[in-house]
């Protein structure tokens, strides 16, 4: 259940950046995800290990399961470590990459910035990177010379807005870089709070591992139960 969960996670993570990718060149702030992913598999295969062992009380093992575990529960942390410190660097990448954006819109659909933007937008419900008067200074707005701007920046709840700028109260007041560095953040916290979660099951894990393991070291007379033994 825990391999599963991570990886639900790491995949959600990857499947809302490719939403936001062009507004976020640095790739390696998906490294948590990836992490995240190859954890949950390998917990999966951990975990059938560690109850085999159990159920057999196996010495050599279980004491496979705790090393194992042990690595994973440090792979976690660095999971965290790296979580923190690329969450610090989203704000600067969006601000780097978002006028960018911007300024490469052209309005046509088949276009893939644009579809970014008009679908921030929608989603997000904002106009421009501060305001809508971002607009203005984009390169689109100067050929187009209709003073408005895109539709996707109307209210969801209005169905003959036109964009135009002689009506502001139709549109989106809120800025989308806030919105985007806020959503990419959460992301971010969604992958450290899981590798925290999970990390503190796998110290529960290597307890329980440990406390069976004295067992067996205490108790030299003690036999298999699955073998027929009993206890001295």
């Amino acid at each position: 259940a825990a391999a599963g969960i991570l990886c639900y996670v790491g995949a959600y993570v990857f499947i809302t950046y490719d939403d936001y990718d062009h507004f976020f060149e640095d790739v390696y702030t998906l490294i948590p995800a990836v992490i995240i992913i190859a954890v949950g598999t390998l917990l999966f295969i951990i975990g059938l290990i560690g109850c085999c062992a159990t159920i057999r009380e196996s010495r050599c093992g279980l004491a496979t399961f705790v090393i194992i575990l042990l690595l994973v529960f440090i792979t976690e942390v660095v999971v965290v470590v790296l979580g923190y410190i690329y969450r610090a660097k989203v704000e600067d990448e969006v601000d780097h990459s978002i006028r960018k954006v911007y300024n490469g819109y052209n309005g046509t659909n088949p276009d893939a910035a644009s579809r970014a933007i008009d679908y921030v937008q929608r989603q997000l419900r904002c106009c421009g990177i501060h305001n809508y008067s971002d607009w203005e200074n984009t390169v689109w707005f100067k050929q187009t010379k209709n003073n408005s701007v895109p539709l996707s920046c109307c209210k969801a709840a209005l169905s003959n807005c036109t964009g135009s700028l002689t009506r502001p109260m139709d549109l989106y007041s809120e800025g989308c870089e806030a919105l985007v560095v806020k959503k990419l953040q959460e992301i971010m916290m969604y992958v450290i709070w899981a590798a925290l979660a999970f990390a503190a099951i796998q110290l529960l894990g290597m307890l329980c591992a440990c406390i069976v393991l004295c067992r067996r070291s205490r108790d030299p007379a003690y036999e298999l139960l699955i073998a027929g033994g009993t206890y001295a």
